[in-house]
């Protein structure tokens, strides 16, 4: 019988993803539950959400294009490094090919012949010595771009989620039982979905997630109340 592996692959976006939707559902929720708690009309509430959203989905899509241009820079700049260094001391960059096998347990022949091997063809070195020594895998070109897109285009989605509930109703009280209830399903469906495909046990994912929305929004509302 044929053996299928399955493995986990766009990990970049799934985790761009995480980080807009997570947000995305808890930030605006908590500033839904807050300001129910202090005001009588829904308007303010879906004005105050909308700019939120708008504010928070450019910060967090500024944020992942920064992260993204700084790990593009990060591997230009170790990559240029690794070039000069099989240039200036090849022995050593050979030695350390050889220190990267030898902790795979090949014997020390065996470390000689791939080292001399792999000098053979620069790049494929520089490539080998940036993932093996350094952990650097190649950031996409596009990296940047698609972290800010992704990320931004996700809280967006997210933070709409629990303002569903204001359009619907005539005042805050309602408003915020249909938000709670429809972003709490949210949460959990999407605790759930993020545990499943990082291979994270399911169901505790989904009630971690879920409850650190309700403890967002359940102290904005208290901390609103309060204050009013």
């Amino acid at each position: 019988m044929e053996h299928k592996e399955i493995h986990l692959k766009s990990s970049e976006f799934i985790t761009d993803v995480v980080i807009g939707m997570s947000d995305g559902l808890t930030v605006p929720f908590a500033l839904a539950a807050g300001l129910s708690g202090a005001v009588s009309n829904n308007n303010i509430i879906l004005t105050a959400g909308i700019a939120e959203i708008v504010a928070g989905s450019i910060a967090m899509g500024l944020g992942g294009y920064l992260a993204g241009k700084t790990e593009l820079d990060h591997y230009a700049s170790e990559l240029k490094k690794e070039y000069d260094e099989v240039e200036r001391i090849p022995e050593k960059e050979k030695h350390e090919v050889k220190e990267v096998f030898a902790a795979y347990g090949l014997s020390p022949a065996s470390q000689d012949i791939i080292a001399e091997e792999l000098s053979k063809d620069k790049d494929k070195w520089v490539d080998f010595m940036m993932k093996f020594e350094l952990g650097l895998e190649k950031p996409h070109p596009n990296r940047a771009k698609n972290s800010a897109l992704t990320i931004g285009i996700s809280y967006m989605v997210g933070g709409l989620i629990p303002l569903a509930g204001y359009f619907f109703t005539n005042n805050p009280k309602d408003g915020l039982i249909i938000s709670a209830i429809i972003t709490v399903l949210c949460l959990f469906t999407f605790g759930f979905l993020k545990s499943k495909v990082t291979g994270q046990p399911a169901i505790k994912g989904a009630l971690k997630v879920t409850l650190i929305g309700i403890i967002a929004a359940a102290s904005a509302f208290l901390i609103a109340k309060l204050i009013s």
